[in-house]
């Protein structure tokens, strides 16, 4: 019993010691960077069905923006491949691929700040009806969507040209 609890106990100081020499913060902290980056950014006006939908998870993680600091300019691509084919009956599974492309500018200096791609992928099945199917594709769009904007979110915590106010 007594060797779990020392065990422990090093372990804990262990973990103590990597976090303040790697000057671990919290996101979500007093000086962290998801709380500096709330509200702070304004996106593209949006365009498509996909830019509607990314824009909307994208702020529902930031908040909509009401001091504007940086400006997202960004471009989704998707692609969808067939798998799981039936003969005299064609792919069972749709898997799309999305990609988001995207660059931060801060307004104040008028520089780019951030730039990259966040990209990943869901599926949607096609073994029911075509309303079924329809709706499993605006479903797996939309989660896509949620997935790519989780994503640029976690990128921006990171980007070290991003900073408090």
């Amino acid at each position: 019993m007594l060797l779990s609890d020392r065990r422990g106990f090093l372990a804990g100081l262990g973990a103590l010691a990597l976090t303040t020499g790697c000057s671990f913060r919290p996101v979500y902290g007093r000086q962290g960077q998801g709380r500096a980056l709330r509200g702070a950014i304004r996106l593209a006006d949006p365009v498509t069905r996909d830019d509607f939908q990314f824009v909307t998870a994208f702020e529902d993680i930031l908040g909509r923006p009401n001091t504007e600091r940086y400006q997202l300019s960004y471009t989704i691509t998707k692609e969808e491949i067939g798998g799981g084919v039936v003969q005299n009956f064609g792919a069972t599974r749709v898997q799309i691929f999305g990609t988001l492309e995207y660059s931060v500018v801060d307004l104040a200096a008028q520089a780019e700040v951030a730039n990259g791609e966040v990209s990943n992928n869901t599926t949607y099945s096609t073994t029911s009806t075509q309303l079924a199917t329809l709706t499993a594709k605006e479903d797996a769009e939309l989660r896509l969507m949620r997935i790519l904007a989780e994503a640029l979110a976690t990128r921006l915590y990171t980007e070290p040209g991003l900073t408090a106010a």
